[in-house]
């Protein structure tokens, strides 16, 4: 299970203004911000992750 603790998760669209993937952002201790898009797909293990985390009480930030 992907800990999110600590880090943005919000939802982002695509060009044309539809829900397409969910942005993690974190800031490490090295200074370094690190991003990662995880497109809404339910075969995706990450996604599968994310849907967890949300079950378990947590909020996915409304896209821009």
């Amino acid at each position: 299970m992907v800990n999110f603790i600590g880090k943005t998760v919000k939802y982002k669209n695509d060009s044309y203004g539809e829900l397409s993937s969910i942005e993690i952002i974190s800031a490490p201790n090295n200074g370094s911000i690190e991003k990662i898009c995880v497109p809404i797909n339910e075969d995706n293990t990450d996604y599968q992750n994310i849907l967890q985390w949300v079950a378990d009480g947590n909020t996915i930030e409304e896209a821009d």
